[in-house]
């Protein structure tokens, strides 16, 4: 079970999140592309980082929304999506051909990502936006107990899936997140572990209501943005390996 995390989201003079140390724990990096976060300077060492370490490198565009970390909701026609797509992937890939990498998916970030898991034709024209695009990528989304509407756009547009769950976050029966408003949604250490633990042992989530979910796995998503999370990030890595 590979490790993901958004990664490269500084700008300028702002510094955010704990790059160097995360990189060094994960798998899989979602890396800003510039329209919520990051600068060309930013981005160039946020690859060499990925490369020290061998870390596999994925897309994490957005809409374009800096004031708003890429966390508010837009209206977009299914060209101009396309488009921003497209324009987000080939900046992140043209660097890192530079250091001589290779992207091998996309996760869409914030605002984007929760909206495409919500609207199927909002997620048709982002599977299409990677399917035309020239390399072959594959598309992160969130797991779910039912996968099928997402497994069939992807298919219909010839693409890959690679199915994610949060370690700190709290499930509804459906398999969505609970919203961060409500109490309880954001776990504690204790509670990220335990459910890290079973999702490992059983392939199952403990929901908010007490009840079981069987989650397809590929990739458990973790957070790099403060000292708390790397050592964070560092229990989860010890507890998969005990548990082979």
């Amino acid at each position: 079970m590979k490790l993901n995390c958004d990664l490269g989201e500084s700008f300028g003079q702002y510094s955010l999140g704990c790059d160097e140390q995360a990189m060094a724990i994960i798998d899989m990096a979602n890396i800003a592309c510039g329209f919520h976060a990051s600068d060309p300077n930013v981005m160039a060492h946020t690859l060499s980082l990925a490369k020290l370490h061998n870390v596999e490198i994925g897309a994490h565009p957005s809409y374009p929304d800096r004031q708003g970390f890429g966390r508010r909701s837009m209206q977009l026609s299914t060209t101009e999506l396309t488009n921003l797509l497209h324009y987000q992937i080939a900046t992140l890939e043209g660097m890192a051909k530079v250091k001589g990498l290779s992207l091998s998916y996309v996760k869409p970030h914030g605002a984007l990502y929760n909206d495409m898991m919500a609207n199927s034709e909002l997620l048709t024209t982002i599977a299409n936006a990677i399917a035309s695009y020239p390399c072959e990528l594959k598309l992160m989304v969130l797991s779910k107990v039912d996968n099928s509407q997402v497994t069939r756009i992807a298919e219909l547009a010839g693409i890959e899936l690679l199915f994610e769950v949060f370690a700190d976050r709290q499930y509804n029966p459906d398999g969505s997140l609970v919203s961060r408003n409500l109490a309880g949604a954001v776990h504690n250490e204790t509670k990220l572990l335990e459910q890290v633990s079973e999702i490992k042992q059983f392939g199952t989530i403990t929901t908010r209501d007490g009840g079981k979910l069987t989650l397809q796995c590929d990739s458990l998503c973790v957070h790099g943005d403060n000292p708390s999370a790397i050592a964070q990030i560092t229990k989860i890595k010890q507890l998969l390996a005990e548990h082979g």
